[in-house]
């Protein structure tokens, strides 16, 4: 992603309150609040007009970031319907200043939302369908770079569960590539700003270790990975269908060797260097 100069005005003080962020130079805006100030909210201008909305909260069911991903042509009316559900505990929605989004556009920047999302294993997606819109190729250039503006937002507004690896900056340790053996698999991946990312077409043991049974979350985040089709069985071992995110390299780790595992040992580079020997370096 490119610099950016962002500008945030909280409305009461608080940065968990009703707020507001602009970046320098762009026509969108993003206003963010916490369910308790809704009608705050929604008496904004802004909420008058057509944008995409993402609504998040605990799903205490899964252990996951709950989400919702919509879009309105008036965000204002499109959002009251959500009170009926109480999954979700914060708001933030996109607009353009200069009223320039389209029901096409913000239908496109929708999908790509829901795309990301659907790639990440610590979030339930509550809505993982999306129309979509097909766009001419200005148009949807145009949307590529609203969208990049969202995302560097998103985690001052309180969401980074979209954070992509392309925020990383590419240089030194961050820009490697790792890979994890085991048993004749291997795994491939890299760090990110949220901890790790497994890589499509990895490689992990099919059946848990004995150390899994003491750590069940280890045997939870397997369960759900396989229930979200993030991972496949292939023959007598599992395999990534889609890149996936984790909180640490030893997470990532555990994943892969379906049991306890120091990650910052387990995860080497093309050289055979540790994570731990790099940041030590």
């Amino acid at each position: 992603m490119s610099s950016a100069t962002i500008k945030v005005f909280l409305i009461h003080g608080d940065p968990k309150r009703l707020r507001w962020a602009e970046i320098s130079n762009w026509s969108g805006k993003a206003i963010a609040a916490p369910r308790t100030e809704f009608d705050d909210l929604i008496n904004r201008e802004e909420s008058r007009s057509s944008g995409v909305y993402l609504l998040t909260g605990f799903d205490t069911e899964s252990g996951k970031t709950a989400l919702y991903i919509g879009e309105a042509e008036s965000i204002k009316d499109r959002i009251k319907k959500h009170l009926e559900n109480d999954y979700w505990n914060q708001i933030v929605f996109f607009v353009s200043k200069d009223d320039n989004l389209t029901k096409a556009h913000i239908k496109y920047l929708e999908g790509r939302l829901i795309d990301l999302a659907q790639n990440r294993v610590q979030v339930k997606l509550f809505n993982s369908q999306s129309s979509g819109s097909r766009l001419p190729e200005s148009d949807r250039e145009d949307m590529e770079i609203f969208l990049e503006k969202i995302l560097q937002l998103l985690p001052l507004m309180g969401i980074d569960v979209l954070s992509t690896s392309e925020s990383n900056i590419q240089t030194g340790i961050s820009s490697e590539l790792f890979y994890c053996d085991i048993k004749g698999l291997q795994a491939k991946g890299k760090l990110t700003p949220n901890g790790f990312i497994i890589l499509s077409g990895s490689q992990a043991v099919l059946a848990e270790r004995e150390s899994a049974k003491k750590l069940t979350w280890i045997i939870n985040t397997r369960k759900r990975l396989i229930e979200d089709k993030i991972i496949l069985q292939q023959g007598d071992h599992l395999i990534f269908t889609k890149d996936a995110e984790f909180s640490s390299p030893s997470t990532a780790a555990a994943v892969v060797h379906g049991g306890s595992a120091n990650g910052l040992i387990a995860w080497k580079n093309k050289k055979g260097v540790t994570i731990k020997d790099l940041e030590s370096a």
